[in-house]
């Protein structure tokens, strides 16, 4: 199966946020595995993948219905069968495997924790809501989550069961470079990212697809 890869490079702190918090410490906790890594689910950053496609497709004056042919195709429908699922699987974004590994061996070792990991990786920011008509804090508006530091990288394989076509690489491309913010917290300053596309060689091809995305564009217009 061919095997492209999404590098994620958070260029701020950002929560990938798994909807609960820890009672009496955290309102909002960060999505992490039994080991303290913190990852974002494969479904989640496909969903905002399409999205960033189909906000990009809804634009276009002309061809617009060949390349919504396309999304489909790549994405899958809402409700899919065997029949009509998507052409492209996406793995969860996570840290380099290699460093997974050596954690996890010193977590046997109990030479380190999950916690220890965790807090490595993250730490803890609190804000509160302020009052419009008096300019100062609403009680008991304070509200703690964790964030994931900036300058980390994750990588999400994107699985596919046959080569895939130029059309549709090249729609993943202009996908990536669209997606720059996710997570929670989006509109207050959090999960500011960079996406890049790499094929199963380590060659970043997200202008190359990019570039042919915008030449068919063209063509078809012209």
């Amino acid at each position: 199966m061919p095997i492209y890869r999404l590098k994620i490079k958070l260029l701020s702190d950002t929560t990938f946020g798994r909807g609960d918090g820890v009672a009496g410490l955290i309102d909002q906790e960060v999505e992490h595995d039994p080991f303290g890594f913190p990852y974002l689910r494969g479904r989640t950053l496909k969903g905002l993948l399409s999205e960033e496609c189909d906000n990009l497709i809804a634009i276009l004056t002309n061809h617009k219905q060949d390349w919504e042919r396309v999304a489909c195709k790549l994405f899958g429908t809402l409700g899919s069968t065997i029949g009509t699922m998507g052409a492209v699987h996406v793995g969860d974004a996570c840290l380099p495997e290699d460093l997974r590994q050596a954690v996890a061996f010193q977590i046997e070792d109990k030479t380190l924790t999950k916690t220890e990991v965790l807090d490595s990786l993250t730490t803890i920011r609190r804000q509160t809501s302020i009052n419009s008509q008096s300019g100062t804090s609403d009680e008991g508006s304070l509200r703690s989550f964790r964030v994931v530091l900036r300058d980390i990288c994750f990588t999400a394989d994107l699985i596919f069961e046959k080569i895939p076509s130029d059309e549709m690489l090249s729609l993943v491309a202009v996908g990536s470079l669209a997606l720059r913010h996710l997570g929670s917290g989006r509109n207050r300053g959090r999960g500011h990212v960079q996406c890049t596309l790499y094929d199963s060689e380590g060659n970043d091809v997200t202008h190359q697809y990019a570039n042919y995305f915008g030449q068919e564009i063209k063509e078809k217009v012209g």
